[in-house]
């Protein structure tokens, strides 16, 4: 049945993949573009966005989106009824089985399959009139570049045979012209001052080759001078460029102009007026401004520093925090920049739905104007729901659910206090297990901090204060661990690209109830336990096989067989592999059972020059270093019994830790983008210190190396086969290639690369496990797939299918040994990987 099934879905793809089933006759099916610049092939994104008709996408050079939509059919009946009369025989013998009912719905259903296919991309049909349309745009393109003379021919290159065709555009640019003789004219005796004293540069310079873009940049730096030097009426309006395009000899003057007068309507009238330098005589801010209520009269009012605060019910917002947020006062001269900075930093205090901010010349003043800002409230409460599924190396399967309340303005002062539930449940080999937490936090619109540090960081920086507390609680997951974390976070804007975050006094408690089930949990840590008990019972003619599984005993009868072969030098010496083999487990089972205090000081850097979400050409770099334990461990000269340094008896994780990761995107094409990201993070610990499970590196999941499960690769080049795998460095790199495949459905082709090594020097790691030397780039492992992502606007979901590519670990035959579908790795996500 599988069988006929295969080849029933294998003949109808092939029937579809006529890509010309639907291409009536004389006409014909676009199926490539060809732009040529000088008699040489260019292939370059910038020419691609004018072509007005592009072929339709495909994945691995076939129209997939095609072959569906040719499944369907444009002629079939559109209505039951209409299906009927068409089909009499298939209608009677439903109906004759079942019900007239079930025949309607039998027909609407075929129907709609039918819709479904045709809802597919339809073959793109060439149109004289848009290649025309392309050669202009082509044309128009060069001589915005300074080609005047730039010529386009386009040619269809028609296929009767197969109806499709393809098009030339053969571009022939010409001579390109160069700017000669530049004359600036300022009228204006107020605008000619302003420009002087600003002493800016201009970008159009005698020698260089005619570019639009400069002569628009030119005229968006002088906008922004005057805009942001007061002048408040100015506008593009008022500049001119006078070309000369008589010239024989391919060069050019250019003269720039900027008006003396500007015209302003009254009564119907055009009136001429100077240009003046405007100040800001009033501020007014309505802070529960709505559409419903625009026309009545404000019932209460607050002047602050000289700024009117109004509104129609109890005024809800503190004058002196809100205030903050306005970047003018009174007496101030106007200033675009100003303006910009005020509506950024209204936004970012997550209050506001709208912030509407107009500037009106006030009677009779000439150079006076009347600020008013319309603020319209969020809603103060809101609640919000998160689910999420998962899968490891260690959860077979998971679901989770979270669930937060927003209370807005809670202190009057536009703070946000949030607070959240998050529960979770899983499977796994040792059964069902569940987690329960709960987090409550306080982000302030501004640094809360001592001494009047918070002066440092001047408002434009839009500087704020996170304070968090967190409790989660476990049981039946690893050693039902319990966490609180508490949590003081100060960031800012530092430029527009860059941001600076600094984490104060962010420390976790990490206490494990119940280590007795650690043989239990890791059963290959307890597996390869009980074989080097079998070898030490042959050795030493003892009977410690088989350790007990018994878990009221397990977990004391180990401990103590590792401490015997511990102690053991003759074994030591005849058996060393299997004595280093307990002691790795041993230095194992004392970082994972351990209760931890990690007190972390944090500073991070991030650079993002990404515009908007629809900015596909960005870079994006993000540094973090991270100390723990530094300032704490002075306040303790006590150590436990495994020689780790504790305070309250509590071993104190003492490490630096060093994160890089940047970030790549090209536009490549219309509709396609190209991405990298690299990832290289270090742990290096003091004082003797183990690292915390949970601040170890991984490797593999669904956001990671993606052929592989998470914690289920390395470290190095091991095959350890344990349930967890971590490490103290860590390499990883991706490439990424998307594209769109039909409609909201996107398609991604990947590669990628990288692993975690252990550098803490420690004895207990084998060598194979080590970074050590640049040899050890050799264990980097390779994963490569591909995937599908559709597009929900507010998220988008994705399915990756991963396969191994490159594994180190293997003896031999590295490359492609289990590069197959048994052996891949499919991972389920929200968002983008990177």
């Amino acid at each position: 049945m599988k069988k006929l099934s295969f080849y029933f879905l294998l003949i109808l793809f092939f029937v579809a993949c006529n890509s010309t089933k639907h291409v009536a006759e004389n006409e014909y099916m676009l199926s490539q573009n060809y732009i040529f610049v000088d008699s040489a092939r260019d292939k370059s994104a910038e020419l691609e966005k004018f072509i007005l008709q592009k072929p339709n996408p495909k994945l691995l050079g076939a129209p997939i989106g095609l072959y569906f939509h040719n499944l369907g059919n444009h002629d079939k009946p559109k209505t039951a009824l209409k299906w009927a009369n068409k089909h009499p025989n298939k209608y009677k013998f439903v109906k004759n089985i079942f019900s007239e009912k079930q025949s309607i719905v039998y027909a609407n259903e075929l129907i709609k399959l039918n819709k479904w296919f045709l809802s597919f991309d339809a073959p793109v049909i060439i149109s004289e009139n848009k290649v025309q349309r392309t050669s202009e745009n082509l044309e128009a393109y060069y001589k915005t570049k300074g080609y005047f003379e730039s010529q386009t021919i386009s040619k269809i290159n028609r296929d009767t045979i197969k109806k499709k065709a393809t098009i030339e555009y053969r571009i022939r640019r010409g001579k390109p012209t160069i700017l000669d003789t530049i004359k600036l004219k300022i009228e204006s005796a107020v605008l000619d001052s302003i420009y002087k004293d600003a002493g800016i540069r201009s970008l159009l310079k005698s020698g260089d080759q005619y570019n639009d873009n400069i002569f628009r940049q030119e005229a968006s730096n002088v906008l922004k001078l005057f805009r942001n030097s007061g002048v408040y009426h100015f506008s593009d309006a008022a500049l001119g460029f006078y070309v000369d395009s008589t010239r024989a000899d391919y060069k050019t003057n250019v003269d720039f102009l900027i008006a003396k007068d500007r015209y302003e309507e009254v009564d119907g009238k055009y009136i001429k007026k100077d240009y003046k330098v405007h100040r800001i005589k009033e501020i007014n801010v309505v802070t529960d401004y709505s559409h419903t209520k625009k026309d009545e009269a404000l019932q209460h009012s607050v002047l602050y520093k000289g700024i009117h605060f109004l509104s129609h019910d109890k005024l809800k917002y503190n004058p002196k925090y809100l205030a903050t947020s306005i970047f003018f006062n009174p007496g101030d001269v106007f200033k675009d920049t100003l303006r910009n900075l005020t509506r950024n930093h209204l936004k970012s205090l997550k209050n506001f739905k709208t912030t509407n901010i107009s500037f009106t010349p006030i009677n009779n003043s000439g150079d006076e104007l009347k600020m008013d800002l319309f603020l319209t409230p969020i809603e103060k409460f809101t609640t919000g729901f998160e689910t999420e599924l998962t899968h490891s190396n260690i959860r077979n399967i998971g679901t989770s659910a979270k669930f937060s309340f927003i209370d807005r303005n809670v202190f009057r002062g536009a703070e946000l206090l949030k607070l959240s539930v998050l529960g979770s449940w899983f499977n796994s080999n040792n059964g069902p297990g569940w987690e329960i937490g709960g987090d409550a936090s306080v982000e302030i619109p501004r640094l809360i901090a001592p001494f009047g540090l918070s002066k440092l960081v001047p408002k434009r920086m839009s500087p704020r204060t996170l304070f968090s507390l967190g409790l989660s609680l476990q049981k039946n997951i690893g050693l039902d661990r319990q966490t609180f974390t508490f949590l003081s976070d100060y960031k800012w804007e530092y430029t527009k690209k860059k941001t600076i975050q600094l984490e104060i006094f962010n420390t976790q408690y990490i206490q494990n109830l119940n280590i007795n089930r650690f043989f239990n949990i890791y059963r290959s840590e307890f597996t390869n336990l009980n074989n080097v008990a079998e070898i030490y019972d042959t050795a030493n003619n003892t009977s410690y096989f088989p350790l007990a599984t018994n878990l009221d005993i397990q977990a004391s009868e180990s401990l103590d067989f590792i401490k015997i072969v511990a102690a053991d030098t003759d074994f030591r010496v005849s058996n060393s592999a299997d004595y280093n083999t307990v002691l790795n487990i041993q230095n194992r089972y004392n970082i994972v059972t351990s209760d931890f205090l990690i007190p972390t000081l944090t500073y991070s850097y991030t650079y993002n020059s990404q515009i908007d979400f629809k900015d596909n050409n960005f870079s994006f770099l993000k540094a973090r270093i991270s100390n723990s334990g530094n300032i704490l461990g002075l306040f303790s000269k006590s150590y436990n019994a495994n020689d780790k340094k504790t305070l309250l008896k509590i071993p104190l994780a003492q490490y630096f830790k060093i994160d890089l990761e940047y970030k790549r995107f090209w536009d490549v094409g219309a509709t396609s983008v190209f991405g990298v990201r690299t990832f290289l993070g270090g742990i290096f610990t003091y004082d003797n210190s183990d690292i915390p499970f949970t601040r170890s590196y991984f490797a593999g999941g669904s956001n990671d190396i993606r052929a592989w499960k998470t914690y289920e690769l390395g470290p190095g080049s091991r095959s350890s086969g344990l349930e967890f795998n971590v490490g103290s460095f860590k390499f990883l790199t991706s490439l990424e290639y998307r594209f769109d495949l039909v409609g909201s459905l996107k398609g991604a082709m990947f590669m990628d690369a990288g692993n975690i090594w252990d550098i803490s020097g420690s004895d207990f790691i084998d060598q194979d496990a080590k970074f050590d030397s640049l040899s050890s780039l050799e264990d980097i492992a390779i994963g490569s797939g591909f995937g599908l992502r559709y597009d929900l606007s507010f998220f988008v979901l994705r399915l990756d299918m991963g396969f191994k590519t490159y594994e180190p670990y293997l003896k031999n035959d590295k490359w492609f040994k289990n590069y197959n579908f048994a052996s891949a790795e499919y991972n389920i996500g929200i968002n983008y990987p990177f």
